[in-house]
C-alpha cells in the first residue's frame, strides 16, 4: 500500500499519474481486507469470547459520496489567474514598503505594515509572501522600543492597537519582544484604561490586546491581566454592536482564541469578515486583490483536497477498515485537521500520512481499550516489537489485517521520510510506536484488573498513550524540511515540547471522555486519580484543577515553541505545535474523536467539502 502523494508544485494542483497503485499492492490489500472482516466473529476456536464494545457512531463519510465529489477549481485558468493576482498583491505590498504617499505616511506606516501582514496571514495566503512579510516586520521591529510603537515612525506616543498587534505578530515570528510594553497602557490604579464610550477604534485595540494575550509566556502577569480585561470588554462590546464584520471577528476570536484556532478555518471565516468590513476595502489600497486572491487560493486548494480525500477514502475501503464495526472511523476527520493546519500543495504526504497514522492509532486505541482480550493484546504487543509480517502467525484473524496495514503504512511512510531527510528514519518511528503500544498495554492492564494508579503514574503513561508522539513524528519527516538529530530531539518524545503538548491533550481529553469511559468500566482517568488522592474533592474540583494545569502548560508550550533563545527555528517546530492545536480543537465542545457528527462534521463541510463563493 504505497503512501499516495502529490507531485511537488504541480501546476494544476493535480495528483501525479505515477501514484496509481500497482496490481501487486492491490492483492495484498485484498488479503488484509479479508482478515479484517473477520472481526465480526466473536468466537475463537469454537469458544465464546466476551468483548467490550464502545458503540461509537459509524463512519459519516461514505466512500461513494467522497468519490463523487467534483470541483472546477483545478483548471489551469484558475492557476493563471492566481499567478497574476500574486504579482498584483506583491506590487501593493512593495508600494507600502518603499515609499510614503497619500495613504502611507510617517504617521501610520507601522500600523499599516502590521495590518497588511496580519490580513495576509489570516486570509491563509502568507506562503506566497514570505520575503515581503519579513521585510515589513524587520521595518516595524527597527522602531520597537520599551514602550511599544505608535501608528507610524514619527509617532510621539505609543498606541495600544499598534503595540498589541506588533507584540503578537513579532513574537510569533521569533522577534525578542517583551510583554512589559503593555504596562504603559494601564492607568494609575494598575488597570487597563478604556473610555466610557466604546468606539470602534478602541474595540479593535482591545481585540488585538486579547489576541496578543493568547501568546503569553510563563510568569507574564501583565498578559494574564490583559486577557481578563479584554475578554470582559469584548463580551460587553459585542452585545452592543450590530451584526457586522467587526462583531463576527470578535465572536470568532473569543470562540477559538489561538490554541484552538485552525489556520484554514480562520481563513474561511476571515474571508467573510474581510469582505464585509469597509475598513479592509479601501479602493486606493487595492486590498480587494487580497480578498480576490484569498478566495481563489482557498478554492484551488479545495480542488486538491478532494483529490487527496478520494485517495484516502479508497485506502480506507481497500484496506478493509470499512468492514470493521467496533472502532471509530475518523479518517476523513483526521484528513480535515491535517489540511486545516497545512495547505501547502506539495505537502500531500504530510496530510495523507497524518490521516492514515492517526486513523490507525485510533483503531489500536479501540482494540486496547475495549475490543481486545488480554491474551490478544499481549500477542499484538509482541508482534509490533518483532516487526515482521511473519509475526501475524499467532494473531487472531481481525488483528492480522490491522497489523499488516500498520506494518506497511509505517514502513512506507519511513520510505517517504527517507526521500525527504536523506537517511533512514524507521527506527525513530518504531521507537515511537513501541512506546505508544507499551503505554496502551499498561492501560489495558489497569482496565482488566480494576487498578487505579496515582495521578502522576496515570499522567506519565497517559501522555504517551494519547498518541501525539506517534502521530506527529512520521508525517513531519515527509515535509521536505531537514530535521537533523538535534532538531528531532527538540520535537520528538521525550522533548519538553512533546511532553508538554502530550500532557495538555491527555488532561483536556480526559475532561471530555472520563464519563463515557467510566460507563464502559474504565476506572482510570485524570479525574478519578485526582479524586482518589484528594478524597474531599468533587468532580467539579478535579476538573477545575486540571483546567488550571492546562492553562499553565499552554503558557509553557508557547515558550517552548516561540522562545527566542532556541537553536531550533520556529519553522521546524511549527507542525508539531499545530498538530496540538488540531487535537485541542477536537476537545473544544466535547470528545470530537468519538462524537464527530456535530462541530467536527461542520468543520469538514466548511473547510473541505464546500468551496467559498467567488
Amino acid at each position: 500500500m504505497a503512501l499516495l502523494s502529490i507531485a511537488p508544485l504541480a501546476p494544476r494542483w493535480c495528483v501525479h499519474k505515477s501514484l496509481v497503485t500497482s496490481s501487486k499492492v492491490k492483492v495484498v490489500r485484498r488479503t488484509i481486507s479479508t482478515s479484517i472482516r473477520m472481526c465480526r466473529i466473536t468466537t475463537e476456536s469454537g469458544e465464546g469470547v466476551q468483548r467490550r464494545i464502545a458503540n461509537h457512531h459509524s463512519n459519516l463519510w461514505d466512500d461513494n459520496f467522497i468519490q463523487s465529489l467534483s470541483t472546477p477549481y483545478g483548471a489551469i485558468s484558475y492557476h493563471e489567474s492566481a499567478q497574476k493576482l500574486i504579482g498584483e498583491v506583491k506590487e501593493m505590498i512593495n508600494s507600502i514598503s518603499v515609499k510614503d504617499g497619500e495613504l502611507i505616511t510617517p504617521s501610520n506606516d507601522l500600523l499599516m505594515r502590521l495590518s497588511i501582514v496580519d490580513s495576509i496571514e489570516r486570509l491563509g495566503i502568507d506562503r506566497h509572501f514570505k520575503s515581503e512579510i519579513k521585510s515589513a516586520l524587520d521595518y516595524v521591529y527597527s522602531y520597537w522600543n520599551e514602550k511599544g510603537i505608535g501608528w507610524g515612525r514619527d509617532s510621539v506616543v505609543a498606541d495600544l492597537n499598534s503595540t498589541a498587534l506588533g507584540l503578537r505578530t513579532l513574537r510569533l515570528h521569533g522577534y525578542p519582544v517583551s510583554s512589559d510594553v503593555l504596562q504603559h497602557f494601564k492607568e494609575q490604579k494598575g488597570q487597563f484604561a478604556c473610555s466610557a464610550i466604546q468606539t470602534e477604534g478602541e474595540i479593535r485595540s482591545v481585540l488585538n490586546l486579547f489576541r496578543a494575550s493568547q501568546i503569553a509566556f510563563p510568569g507574564e502577569k501583565v498578559m494574564e491581566e490583559a486577557e481578563v480585561f479584554s475578554t470582559m470588554y469584548l463580551k460587553e462590546a459585542i452585545l452592543k454592536l450590530p451584526v457586522c464584520g467587526l462583531s463576527r471577528e470578535i465572536s470568532y476570536v473569543l470562540e477559538y482564541g489561538w490554541h484552538i484556532n485552525l489556520p484554514r478555518l480562520e481563513a474561511r471565516n476571515y474571508i467573510d469578515v474581510f469582505g464585509q468590513d469597509p475598513i479592509y476595502l479601501t479602493p486606493n489600497m487595492k486590498t480587494q486583490k487580497l480578498l480576490e486572491f484569498a478566495k481563489l487560493e482557498f478554492n484551488m486548494f479545495h480542488s486538491l483536497q478532494q483529490q487527496e480525500l478520494k485517495l484516502l477514502s479508497r485506502w480506507w475501503k481497500d484496506s478493509g477498515f470499512s468492514q470493521m464495526t467496533f472502532p471509530r472511523h475518523r479518517h476523513v476527520e483526521y484528513y480535515t485537521l491535517a489540511s486545516c493546519i497545512d495547505s501547502e500543495p506539495q505537502h500531500s504526504s504530510f496530510r495523507l500520512g497524518f490521516a492514515k497514522i492517526f486513523h490507525l492509532a485510533t483503531v489500536l486505541d479501540d482494540i486496547y481499550d475495549t475490543f481486545g482480550t488480554m491474551d490478544e493484546l499481549e500477542l499484538f504487543t509482541a508482534a509490533v516489537k518483532r516487526w515482521h509480517p511473519s509475526a501475524t502467525e499467532w494473531l487472531p484473524e481481525y488483528m492480522k489485517g490491522v497489523y499488516m496495514v500498520l506494518y506497511e503504512t509505517v514502513n512506507e511512510m519511513a520510505g517517504e521520510a527517507e526521500k525527504s531527510q536523506g537517511r533512514d528514519t524507521l527506527n525513530y518511528a518504531r521507537n515511537a510506536l513501541e512506546a505508544y503500544i507499551d503505554a496502551s498495554m499498561e492501560e489495558a492492564k489497569w482496565i482488566f484488573s480494576g487498578f487505579l494508579p496515582t495521578f502522576e503514574e496515570y499522567l506519565d503513561n497517559g501522555k504517551v498513550s494519547f498518541g501525539y508522539g506517534i502521530g506527529t513524528l512520521q508525517p513531519i519527516l515527509t515535509l521536505g524540511i531537514p530535521f537533523p538529530h538535534h532538531i528531532l530531539q527538540e520535537i520528538d518524545f521525550p522533548s519538553r515540547l512533546n511532553d508538554v503538548a502530550s500532557s495538555i491533550l491527555r488532561l483536556k481529553g480526559d475532561i471530555h471522555t472520563y464519563q463515557a469511559e467510566r460507563s464502559r468500566g474504565e476506572k482510570s482517568s485524570c479525574i478519578s486519580c485526582y479524586m482518589e488522592e484528594n478524597p474531599e474533592s468533587t468532580e467539579e474540583d478535579a476538573i477545575n484543577h486540571i483546567n488550571s494545569m492546562v492553562d499553565k502548560l499552554l503558557k509553557e508550550l508557547n515558550w517552548e515553541y516561540l522562545r527566542p533563545d532556541s537553536n531550533v527555528p520556529i519553522t521546524s517546530k511549527k507542525h508539531a505545535f499545530d498538530i496540538l492545536r488540531a487535537f485541542y480543537h477536537l476537545y473544544k465542545y466535547r470528545d470530537g474523536f468519538s462524537v464527530a457528527n456535530y462541530e467536527i462534521k461542520n468543520l469538514v463541510m466548511t473547510t473541505v467539502i464546500e468551496p467559498v463563493p467567488l
